[in-house]
């Protein structure tokens, strides 16, 4: 059975390969687009953003923990298993 691959990339894939394409907007358009769109984020409080960045700080500083174990670990191992100065 032979398996056909499906195009997913929406409207622009049906349009035949000799039509033109769309017009280009406007750099002001451009702009109020997207000033519109900045409008509709719910941007995070003080308190969010100062909990956030903890949680993210913590984080990285397990994993160089994690990492710098490990690198410790596997280099330990390789100077044992091949000898080292």
């Amino acid at each position: 059975m032979r398996t056909v691959a499906i195009d997913t990339r929406g409207e622009t894939a049906d349009k035949p390969s000799g039509e033109k394409k769309t017009k280009r907007t406007s750099p002001a358009l451009f702009y109020r687009q997207v000033v519109a769109e900045l409008r509709k984020v719910i941007w995070p409080t003080r308190k969010d953003l100062i909990s956030y960045t903890i949680i993210v700080l913590v984080f990285v500083l397990i994993m160089v923990g994690i990492v710098s174990a490990l690198d410790a670990l596997f280099t330990e191992g390789v100077l044992r298993i091949f000898g080292g100065a």
